[in-house]
Order: C-alpha cells, then sequence, then structure tokens
C-alpha cells in the first residue's frame, strides 16, 4: 500500500482532529502518502482531495471540531454517488480510507468496501451509541460539557426556588444524559432505555421540595419527550415553576479532553496499521483494550445499557 486518505462524517466530535493528526503522522512515518477529504463523502464525489503533510495537522490535536470539515451527502446514498467517490479515490490512486464517524458514516464505509475500496472506520460521535466500542470519540468531552453546563444552571434554579428540565443529545441513547445527570447529582435522569410516568417525576419532586430542596434538576435526554410539554404537566400538576434548557450544537463544541484526544490518536494509528495490513474493518474500545472487528459486526449489534449505574442515580436522588 502506498497511499490512504482519510475523512470525517456526519455530526462533528471533539477529537476528530486529534484522530486526523495521528492518521496523517502515523501514515508518513510507515512510508504512505496521507490525502484528506473534506467535508466528508462530498468531498469524495467532489473530488475535494489534497495531499497532506506533517504541518497540514500542526496545532490541531487540541481544538474542537474538524479541520477537514464535515456534511451529510445525500448522493452518495445513491449508487452513481459511490461509484463517483470511488472512480475520483483510484484516479488519486488512494488504496484505504479512514473514515471517521457514527454508524451513518459506517454503512458509507461499507458501500466503498463493497466497491474494493479497504476502509477502516474509527467512532467519532458523541452519542456513543456504537455497541462494539465502550467510547466514542468525543462523548467523554460532551458529558464534561453537559456538567458544567447543568452546574450553571443550577446557580439560577437555586435562586428562583424552581425546577430546571436539561435536554441532551443522544441519538435514542441515554448514556449523555445518565452519565452527565450522575456526575451533576440530578433529581431525575429520563432516558429512552428506561420507562417512566410523569406521576413517577412528580412525586419525587414533590419530595424533594418537602425535604427542603432548593432546586430540582431534570436531565432529559432528546426524543425522550418535547421538554416544553414535561415543564407545562410538572407546572400544573406539582404547582412548582419549572423551565426548560435545550443544550444543542454547544455539547458538540469545544476543546476535547485528554481522554478523548488519546481515544482518537489511538484509533487513528491503529486504522493504518490494520489498513497496512489488509484488514478492512473497525477500532474500538472494550474492556480497556483497543479493539478491531467486521464492519458488518459493528452495525448489526445492539448497545446495552448502563441500568446499574441508572439505578444508582435513582438511590441518590431524593
Amino acid at each position: 500500500m502506498n497511499s490512504i486518505a482519510v475523512l470525517t462524517s456526519g455530526g462533528d466530535s471533539p477529537g476528530m482532529n486529534a484522530c486526523i493528526r495521528a492518521v496523517v503522522r502515523y501514515g508518513i512515518s510507515m512510508g504512505l502518502k496521507v490525502y484528506g477529504v473534506r467535508r466528508g463523502y462530498a468531498g469524495l464525489i467532489e473530488d475535494d482531495i489534497k495531499l497532506m503533510d506533517e504541518r497540514s495537522v500542526g496545532n490541531i490535536i487540541q481544538q474542537g471540531g474538524t479541520v477537514l470539515k464535515t456534511a451529510r451527502c445525500k448522493e452518495f446514498m445513491t449508487s452513481s454517488g459511490v461509484d463517483t467517490a470511488v472512480e475520483n479515490l483510484k484516479k488519486h490512486g488512494i488504496e484505504g480510507l479512514v473514515v471517521i464517524g457514527g454508524d451513518g458514516s459506517f454503512r458509507g464505509a461499507r458501500e466503498l468496501i463493497n466497491r474494493g475500496i479497504l476502509c477502516a472506520c474509527v467512532p467519532g460521535t458523541i452519542d456513543n451509541n456504537l455497541f462494539y466500542t465502550d467510547y466514542t470519540i468525543g462523548f467523554d468531552t460532551a458529558v464534561n460539557t453537559v456538567v458544567d453546563l447543568i452546574n450553571n444552571v443550577r446557580d439560577t434554579s437555586v435562586s428562583h426556588d424552581r425546577v430546571s428540565i436539561v435536554e441532551t443529545m443522544g441519538a435514542g441513547c441515554g448514556d449523555i444524559a445518565l452519565t452527565a445527570g450522575l456526575a451533576s447529582g440530578a433529581d431525575v435522569i429520563l432516558v429512552p432505555e428506561v420507562k417512566w410516568s410523569i406521576d413517577e417525576v412528580c412525586d419525587k419532586l414533590v419530595g424533594a421540595r418537602n425535604h427542603r430542596k432548593e432546586c430540582s434538576i431534570i436531565v432529559l435526554s432528546e426524543h425522550v419527550c418535547d421538554p416544553t410539554d414535561l415543564a407545562k404537566m410538572i407546572s400544573v400538576k406539582c404547582d412548582i415553576d419549572c423551565r426548560t434548557v435545550i443544550l444543542g450544537h454547544v455539547q458538540r463544541g469545544g476543546k476535547p479532553t485528554s481522554f478523548d484526544r488519546n481515544l482518537a490518536t489511538n484509533c487513528g494509528a491503529r486504522a493504518v496499521q490494520e489498513l497496512v495490513n489488509g484488514n478492512p474493518g473497525v477500532v474500538g474500545l472494550r474492556g480497556g483494550k483497543y479493539v478491531y472487528v467486521d464492519i458488518e459486526t459493528a452495525l448489526h449489534g445492539s448497545r446495552k445499557f448502563n441500568i446499574a449505574e441508572f439505578e444508582l442515580a435513582e438511590r441518590l436522588s431524593f
């Protein structure tokens, strides 16, 4: 193998730049030409592919976002779009591709693999919703960001003796809400994986108020319910002032934590090594060890929710 490329696809996540840096510098150290593809699969179709060197990735390990930029590309979901991407890769003599992204990005890589392009995927998403790895790049940073923001919300909630609902991202996975909620001492954590009722929520909030608690924090994972509707129900049923805070894309930004930088660096280097060895697949971290699994395995498993940690959070609230 003489040439490889790297791209970031889907939603950005803190640590992507650290992974790009590792791919470029580790690849060059192995005697490879390394190309960068801008704006993900859209860049493959539009031939936005540039040769990179060591200085191309200088001073980026601490930056959030992705210097290669990212996009969601509908054209790549068509057969003709994939064919164009393959043609452009071959035109540059690129024999292997590192794809940094989530499950949608992995599905795109699978299409390229089916057309003879060797791909190694790295889990870059704040949602932590890929079952084969314990952590995805950006999750730890996002959780720390959410905890900091909940701390700020708590200050104003105490001042007004109110309940605050903080909605986190997660794409159907409750890991951000659970981990940040436990770390910030939330009174209620609502996630897609656990059934709940408005009566249970209200009983807990009224109980907290009866124990002279000055404020309550509800951490709500997106897609569980509408936060505004939930706030209205709580206000009516409990006679408590309740406000909502939707954190949104602020969770994706910021400097990556040391954990995410190291995870990204190790995954990027491992991806390059697997490409050189001729192995398509997906890098991950499981049980403290870096693993490399088949892409079909990575896409078709189901993630197990940490119910023990959820129950711990329940016991510690009142």
